[in-house]
């Protein structure tokens, strides 16, 4: 029942997004057909030309798809890799590791809101060649993808066991189970900040007509940590070093973006945003310790999540 949710949801989406897309295409090549223009082409050229055109367009776009597709291949493998890393591991580790991963990501999901936004305007900066123009947006998307990501990661951390409590402590999910996912969550979010500016970073190298290689080398590499690290921990540390192989990995593959980004395509000054992201994070630490013992002190779980909501990021503007 679960699955078939999913699949009429994703139905709905294209369905509700179809009217508009169509009126778009509809009207997209009419408005630039060569009759717009001051000065005809002849017939027989504009023919001539058209055969071509398609038929080079067609390589280019899969060209162009493959390293995306690679990319999003390579990056939703960390789920496969963690998820066959725990089924070695006692019974419940795998729903430990869902459970905790998917209330970490909302703040993820947040703040790649702002990135999608603005990808358009980045994607129009690129094409022009207007690089500084592309850096300034840039560098904007990445502090406010991470203002917004480490704000979340702060309440997550804070509250996660009384956000776990509330939202699945009901039950065959008990109090062991609370306990032990709130931990795994603790973890998580971890990498959340890594998370984040993957998703920020990897957006200009795809604004380009040319095929790019290198998030999909960056992803790999972050994965083949996560890898080695998930299975060398496991045995000794169980879901938590699972979990901590998933943060080291997805931070090695945004800081090898970063410095791909800032080498290859846009001149990003990594060290100004490097101590700009450090006082992100100072400011999120305490806004999470000082969560953490306000919802240690609180009896009931729902007021004390409604409270978190207002303490959490008025502490973390104050740090």
């Amino acid at each position: 029942a679960a699955a078939l949710g999913v699949a009429a949801g994703s139905v709905l989406m294209i369905l509700v997004q179809l009217p508009a897309f169509s009126r778009t295409v509809a009207t997209w090549p009419r408005a630039r057909t060569p009759r717009s223009r001051p000065r005809l082409r002849p017939f027989l050229a504009r023919r001539r030309r058209v055969p071509r055109l398609r038929g080079a367009a067609v390589p280019l776009g899969l060209a162009v798809l493959a390293p995306v597709a690679l990319f999003t291949l390579t990056r939703q493998a960390q789920v496969l890799v963690e998820r066959f890393v725990a089924s070695s591991l006692p019974p419940g580790a795998i729903s430990h590791l869902n459970y905790a991963q998917k209330i970490a990501q909302v703040p993820m999901v947040l703040s790649l809101m702002i990135c999608t936004v603005t990808f358009p305007l980045v994607a129009r900066a690129m094409a022009d060649g207007e690089r500084e123009r592309a850096r300034r947006r840039v560098e904007r998307d990445l502090y406010l993808a991470g203002l917004v990501v480490l704000v979340g990661a702060a309440y997550v951390v804070g509250y996660a066991p009384t956000l776990v409590e509330l939202l699945f402590q009901r039950g065959a999910f008990d109090a062991d189970d609370t306990s032990v996912t709130a931990s795994v969550m603790r973890v998580y979010a971890i990498g959340l900040l890594g998370h984040s500016l993957t998703g920020a970073l990897v957006r200009p190298f795809f604004s380009v007509a040319r095929p790019t290689w290198y998030p999909a080398l960056a992803m790999l590499g972050g994965l083949l940590l996560t890898t080695a690290v998930g299975v060398a921990t496991a045995r000794h540390w169980g879901v938590y070093g699972i979990a901590l192989a998933n943060a080291l990995g997805i931070t090695t593959s945004a800081a090898l973006l970063l410095r791909g980004l800032s080498r290859r395509m846009i001149p990003l000054d990594v060290r100004r945003m490097g101590a700009g992201l450090g006082r992100l994070v100072a400011a999120a630490a305490v806004a999470s310790a000082v969560g953490a013992v306000a919802a240690h002190l609180a009896t009931a779980s729902l007021a004390a999540a409604a409270y978190g909501l207002c303490l959490v990021p008025t502490v973390f503007a104050a740090a």
